[in-house]
């Protein structure tokens, strides 16, 4: 088949000023459930998007591991490609893309990192194995073959064998404080509803619908 031929009708459900919640966070935790509720594989998954110092785009999918008022937060280590590239830049955009709900939401602001409190209490409710693997992962740098990162692996497995696992220097955290969030809902003919919030001076929302 050819590409061009793959298309299908959006036709699940449609998105109007009159249902929309005037807070873009309870907004988005209602849609958040919803994508729960209908047992989505990874409904927290969000691609993280981020631009060199060279204006070069980069993105991969994270999980997102909290949200309140302040903004979205996720985990990383500091010395990823990620990590590194919002030191230039904190400027930052986030796309949860909920494909079998024909949603997406797209959010753009700026990343704040978080305090060392707030990161070490996330790493310590971690799986163990999870914390081992923060240890044994130089994130984003070269490694010569898989069997050199699971030895690495074991070795930390080892170090740590008693006690609690602590929390690595090179692990880090990071709210997103959005500007704008975009709710887009598929809609048939590819006449899709798109609603943009956008922060107002006061800390309050504007919502403007975009065209499709």
């Amino acid at each position: 088949m050819k590409l061009e031929d793959i298309r299908r009708e959006y036709l699940q459900d449609g998105l109007s000023e009159d249902n929309l919640l005037d807070c873009p966070f309870k907004q988005f935790e209602k849609w958040l459930d919803n994508a729960v509720t209908a047992n989505l594989s990874d409904p927290t998954a969000m691609v993280v998007a981020t631009v060199d110092e060279t204006g070069q785009p980069s993105q991969r999918i994270v999980l997102l591991k909290h949200l309140d008022d302040d903004g979205f937060v996720f985990f990383t280590n500091t010395g990823s490609r990620k990590a590194q590239e919002l030191k230039g830049n904190n400027k930052i955009s986030l796309h949860f893309p909920w494909h079998t709900m024909e949603r997406q939401v797209i959010v753009y602001g700026e990343a704040k990192p978080l305090p060392t409190a707030a990161v070490a209490k996330y790493f310590l409710s971690r799986p163990k194995e999870s914390q081992l693997a923060a240890w044994a992962s130089a994130q984003s740098r070269p490694v010569s073959s898989r069997k050199v990162l699971m030895e690495t692996f074991a070795n930390m497995k080892n170090k740590f064998a008693k006690g609690q696992i602590p929390l690595p220097d090179f692990w880090g955290g990071y709210c997103v404080v959005p500007t704008k969030i975009e709710f887009w809902q598929g809609g048939a003919h590819r006449l899709h509803d798109r609603f943009m919030y956008q922060r107002q001076a006061d800390n309050s929302w504007q919502v403007t619908r975009l065209n499709p």
